[in-house]
């Protein structure tokens, strides 16, 4: 009679990514991809680049939405009692989701890098995780995308204004690409990011909060 099989426990880093709901993250990083490849094909995109800029603000707006999703701890007290720090942790966990992110819609958009192409989509993703990650520490991970949403939507309703769209460092979701200004405010923006949640973590949700 053979003795019955003994289940292989999950592994530490299967149960951080489980907890992290890092298979759901993973996933709607996927979709977005496959989304923005789709809307980069249609006809007409990739003539007039300029029929992008919806795309290179929606999809690093939804790929940061799930990274800051991904922020939430459901054990916040027992993080904070571990004998070894937490803090690379959860930068790793942020650095290897935004630079999964950046890759694959970066790849998905065809075309010139320069213009409104792979470049805009990798500063505008590492922007939105910056300040999703600072709208994490600040509000909660399942509120973290708020402060991202805000701000994308205000600077693409200001587009409009000559004025507005000249000021790099504060449109820089709506430029080309290769602006210093933008790529400054964004990378700023992103460290910012990086660094608040990394030794702060996620503000804790609840009754505690």
């Amino acid at each position: 009679m053979n003795a019955p099989r003994r289940a292989t426990p999950p592994t530490p880093l299967i149960l951080y990514a489980r907890s992290r709901a890092v298979p759901t993250t993973l996933t709607a990083l996927a979709c977005a991809a496959l989304l923005t490849f789709w809307v980069a094909g249609r006809p007409g995109a990739f003539l007039d680049p300029y029929r992008r800029v919806p795309m290179l603000s929606l999809a690093p707006l939804l790929a940061s939405a799930a990274i800051g999703l991904s922020l939430h701890s459901y054990a916040r007290d027992l993080d904070d009692t571990a004998v070894r720090p937490w803090w690379p942790r959860r930068l790793a966990h942020l650095l290897v989701l935004t630079a999964l992110a950046a890759t694959v819609l970066a790849l998905a958009v065809p075309g010139h890098a320069q213009v409104f192409g792979s470049a805009g989509m990798v500063r505008n993703t590492l922007g939105a995780v910056g300040i999703t990650a600072v709208g994490a520490v600040l509000l909660g991970a399942r509120a973290s995308w708020m402060p991202t949403m805000l701000y994308f939507s205000a600077v693409y309703l200001s587009a409009a204004s000559p004025r507005m769209s000249a000021e790099t460092v504060l449109t820089w979701p709506i430029q080309s690409g290769p602006q210093p200004g933008a790529w400054a405010a964004a990378l700023a923006l992103f460290v910012l990011g990086s660094a608040l949640y990394a030794l702060r973590g996620a503000r804790p949700e609840g009754p505690r909060a």
